[in-house]
C-alpha cells in the first residue's frame, strides 16, 4: 500500500465527513486484539467500503487493505486508485498469498466481505440455513476470510515446528512470506473479527446525490438509482450507523486435528498451496469458522424500531376489515420494551429511554414514519383509520438491485430472520389478540411503575426526612363499573398521598382513579433535583395508558402542578372527555422564583469548575402538609416547573375538550391572575371557572373541601 495514498484518503474523509449528516457509534473497540487480524463485516453499501477501512485505521493506527470486486480493476484509472488504497482483486492469482504476507508483517489488517456482494435484500436464511440470495440465485457465505485465515496459522505454526527440526525450510518460509521480524510473528496469533454494521433508519430517499446523478444520466438504471437514493441517504439525511466489532475467534484451536498435525510437523517442502495432505480437513474447519463469523456478524445487529415494526406488520394476522392503529402501537410498544430486559441481543440505545410517546402521540415520529414509508411503497392501505396489508409483498422479492426502493419494508424484515429467537418472540407478540395486547401493555406499565418506585425510593432516601413509603406510592382505586376513570395527578413536591381524600370521594361516587407518582417526589429532594419536567409529563403518560386500558371514558384532572400536567396531555390525546384544574400554576407568588434560573445557571457553572460549596441547590420550604410535601425545594426543580408551564401556554389554545378551572382567592404560592390569563388562552368552548374564597394552596385537603369536591363532581357528570 502507498503510505501517502492511505494518509491522503484519511484526510479526504475526514473532510467529507464534516459536510456528511451520518452519525457514526463504534462499540466493541475492545474487542480488536493485537496480531494478524481479518474484519468480516456484512455488506449493505458501497460506502462500507471507504467508511469502515478508515475506522478500524483510526482505531488500531495501522494499514487497513480490502479485497474489492474484480470487474473494478477492469477500469484504468480505478485499478491504480484501488491499488494505491490497499485494494487487492478478489481473482488476483497471488491474493492468498500477499494477505498472509501482509498479515505476518503485523502493520497492515484486511477487511473482507464474505457475503461476497453487497445483500441489498437482506435476504439472509433460507430453509434455517445462512443463505444469500439474489434474484433467483442462491449462495453460501463464501468461506475465503477463514481459509486464509487458517493458512495464516498454519504457517505460523509451521515455522515454530521447523524452527527446531528443519532450519532450512525455516528459512525458506521466512523468505518467501518476507518476514522481517520472525520473533514478533511467532509470538503472535491469527484472528477473525465479525464486524456488523446497521442502519437507522435505512430509507432510500430523494437526496443531493440521487438528484445530481439524476441530472447527469437523464434515465438511469433501477441499479443506479438504488444505490444514488440508498447511500445518498446514508450520508445525507442523518442516517444513523452502527459499527459493532464483535468477540474474536481465535484460529489456533481449529489447527487441533490429526491430518493437520502431521503436515505442521512434516519435514518435507510446502509451497504455499500445494503439498498439503490435510487441504479437505482445512476446507471444512474453515465452512466451521465461516459459520462462526457469519453468525456473530448477524447476532450483532442492532435492532431497532423500523426491524420492530417491519417484523409485527409481517407477522400479524390477517384482519378482514384491517388492522386497527392502536393495538400495532401496543404490540410495537410491548416488542419494544421486551429488549430492556433481555440484553442477549443488541439494540438501539432508545429502547433504553421512555416509550410511552408510541401509546400517545408518536411525537419521535416512529410509527407515522415507517406507515408512511409503507403506505407510499404499496405494503399497506390506511382508510378509515384502518390499515390494511397486501401480505403479498412478504413473499415476492422485488428486482435485486430495486428493492431497497420499492419494498424497504421487507428489507428491514429480512435483517431480523437470521436472529431467529429475536423474530420468534416479535411474532408471538404480533399474533396476540387485541384484549391480550391491551392487558400485557398495562400489566408491563403497572410493574415498571412499582419498580422505578422502589428503585429511586431505596437510592434516595434520608432517615428522618423521607416520608413513609405508602405516601409516594401511586394510589389506584378500581370501581367495578365505573362511570369513568379519572386521572388525578398531585402538585410540586407532594405525592400521590396527597390526592388520596378526593380519590376516595370520586371512588364513592362510582369512578375509577389513578393517583400516579411523578418522577422525582415521594422520595427526597435529591431525586427532584435531577429531575426534568419532561419525565413528570411521561409519568403521567403511564398513568394515562394503564386508565385508557382499564376505562372506556377517562377524565384528566391535577393539583396545582398536576394541573399543568394535565392540561399539556390534554393538548396531545384526543380520547379525553374533560379535564379539571386546580390552582395551575401559571404564575408563581414568590417573587424569588423570578431569580431561579439565574441561580441554576449559577450552580451549573460553578459545579463545572469544581466549587461545589459555593452552590446553593436548596431553600428550605414551609409546606402546609409536612406529613407529605418535601421541607427542601431543590433550585432546579423550580425551574423545571417554570420550564413546564412556558411548554404548556403556547398549547392552550389547541384544548378545545370541556374544562374547568379552579382557583382560590387568597393562594398564597399560584397568583389568580395568572390562572385567569390561563382560563382565557384556552381554545376551549365549554369551559368554566371557579373562584373559591380560602386563604390556602392546597385546596383539595383540609377544612370546605366537599364544596369544591361537589362543584368538579358536578362538572364531570355533566360531560361523561
Amino acid at each position: 500500500m502507498n503510505p501517502f495514498a492511505f494518509e491522503l484518503t484519511s484526510y479526504t474523509l475526514k473532510t467529507f465527513s464534516g459536510f456528511s449528516k451520518a452519525n457514526i457509534n463504534i462499540s466493541g473497540i475492545r474487542n480488536i486484539p493485537q496480531g494478524s487480524v481479518i474484519f468480516t463485516a456484512n455488506h449493505f453499501t458501497r460506502i462500507e467500503t471507504i467508511f469502515l477501512p478508515y475506522h478500524i485505521h483510526s482505531i488500531t493506527k495501522k494499514d487497513v487493505w480490502s479485497l474489492a470486486a474484480d470487474d473494478l480493476f477492469k477500469v484504468n484509472i480505478l485499478k491504480g486508485l484501488l491499488k494505491a488504497f490497499g485494494g487487492v482483486s478478489t481473482k488476483d492469482p497471488n491474493r492468498d498469498n500477499v494477505i498472509v504476507k501482509t498479515l505476518f508483517s503485523g502493520n497492515a489488517q484486511w477487511i473482507i466481505f464474505p457475503e461476497g456482494m453487497m445483500v441489498k435484500n437482506k435476504k439472509l436464511v433460507k430453509k434455517n440455513k445462512l443463505v444469500i440470495s439474489k434474484d433467483d440465485a442462491t449462495q453460501r457465505p463464501h468461506t475465503g476470510a477463514a481459509i486464509v485465515a487458517m493458512r495464516c496459522e498454519f504457517y505460523r505454526e509451521r515455522l515454530r515446528r521447523m524452527k527446531e527440526r528443519n532450519p532450512d525450510e525455516f528459512e525458506r518460509l521466512i523468505n518467501e512470506f518476507e518476514i522481517d521480524d520472525v520473533t514478533t510473528v511467532l509470538a503472535s496469533q491469527t484472528h477473525i473479527v465479525p464486524v456488523n454494521i446497521t442502519y437507522y433508519p435505512a430509507n432510500p430517499k430523494e437526496n443531493i446525490l440521487s438528484k445530481v446523478g439524476q441530472i447527469l444520466v437523464k434515465t438511469p438504471s433501477k441499479r443506479v438509482l438504488d444505490e444514488l437514493m440508498t447511500e445518498g441517504s446514508m450520508l445525507f439525511s442523518g442516517v444513523d450507523i452502527t459499527i459493532r466489532f464483535g468477540p474474536p475467534i481465535s484460529i489456533s484451536p481449529f489447527l487441533s486435528d490429526g491430518f493437520i498435525e502431521s503436515d505442521l510437523s512434516s519435514g518435507r517442502r510446502m509451497d504455499f498451496d500445494r503439498n498439503i495432505c490435510s487441504g479437505r480437513v482445512i476446507k471444512t474447519r474453515s465452512v466451521q469458522i465461516m459459520e462462526e463469523y457469519m453468525s456473530s456478524v448477524y447476532l450483532m445487529t442492532c435492532f431497532n424500531y423500523d426491524h420492530i415494526m417491519a417484523c409485527i406488520l409481517k407477522h400479524f394476522p390477517y384482519r378482514p376489515d384491517g388492522i386497527d392503529p392502536y393495538e400495532f402501537q401496543c404490540k410495537v410498544f410491548c416488542a419494544v420494551v421486551s429488549f430492556i430486559h433481555n440484553r442477549t441481543y443488541y439494540f438501539s440505545d432508545n429502547f433504553l429511554k421512555n416509550q410511552t410517546h408510541l401509546l400517545i402521540d408518536d411525537r419521535f415520529h416512529r410509527i407515522k414514519d415507517f406507515l408512511n414509508l409503507a403506505q407510499e411503497t404499496g405494503i399497506i392501505k390506511i382508510k378509515e383509520n384502518r390499515i390494511f396489508k397486501d401480505q403479498t409483498k412478504f413473499v415476492t422479492l422485488s428486482d435485486f438491485h430495486a428493492i431497497r426502493i420499492e419494498n424497504p419494508i421487507l428489507v428491514m424484515a429480512n435483517e431480523v430472520e437470521p436472529v431467529w429467537d429475536v423474530e420468534q418472540h416479535i411474532k408471538s407478540i404480533a399474533q396476540k389478540s387485541m384484549v391480550e395486547i391491551l392487558d400485557e401493555t398495562k400489566s408491563y406499565l403497572i410493574e415498571k411503575i412499582a419498580t422505578d418506585f422502589t428503585k429511586d425510593y431505596n437510592e434516595y432516601y434520608i432517615e428522618g426526612e423521607s416520608k413513609k413509603k405508602r405516601v409516594g406510592r401511586p394510589v389506584y382505586l378500581k370501581h367495578p363499573q365505573p362511570k369513568a376513570g379519572v386521572l388525578l395527578i398531585h402538585g410540586y413536591m407532594a405525592a400521590p398521598e396527597e390526592m388520596k381524600v378526593f380519590a376516595n370521594y370520586l371512588h364513592e361516587h362510582q369512578y375509577t382513579v389513578y393517583a400516579p407518582r411523578l418522577k422525582g417526589h415521594g422520595t427526597a429532594p435529591e431525586d427532584l433535583a435531577k429531575t426534568e419536567y419532561k419525565e413528570w409529563i411521561e409519568s403521567v403518560e403511564e398513568a394515562f395508558i394503564i386508565l385508557r386500558h382499564t376505562c372506556d371514558k377517562v377524565i384528566l384532572g391535577g393539583f396545582s402542578t398536576g394541573a399543568g400536567l394535565a392540561l399539556e396531555l390534554a393538548s396531545r390525546v384526543e380520547d379525553v372527555k374533560a379535564i379539571f384544574a386546580v390552582s395551575p400554576p401559571m404564575q408563581l407568588k414568590d417573587f424569588s422564583s423570578h431569580f431561579v434560573p439565574t441561580i441554576d445557571a449559577w450552580n451549573s457553572m460553578i459545579k463545572k469548575i469544581h466549587l461545589d460549596s459555593m452552590t446553593k441547590e436548596f431553600v428550605v420550604n414551609n409546606p402546609e402538609n409536612p406529613h407529605i410535601n418535601y421541607v427542601r425545594n431543590p433550585i432546579s426543580g423550580v425551574h423545571q416547573l417554570e420550564n413546564l408551564m412556558e411548554h404548556l401556554a403556547p398549547k392552550l389554545k389547541s384544548i378545545e375538550l370541556p374544562v374547568l378551572v379552579v382557583q382560590s382567592r387568597n393562594d398564597p404560592v399560584v397568583n389568580p391572575k395568572g390562572t385567569v390569563k390561563l382560563f382565557k388562552k384556552l381554545g376551549s368552548p365549554f369551559k368554566e371557572y371557579y373562584m373559591f374564597d380560602y386563604d390556602r394552596h392546597g385546596i383539595l385537603t383540609g377544612k370546605g373541601v366537599k364544596r369544591i369536591f361537589g362543584a368538579i363532581k358536578s362538572f364531570l357528570e355533566e360531560w361523561i
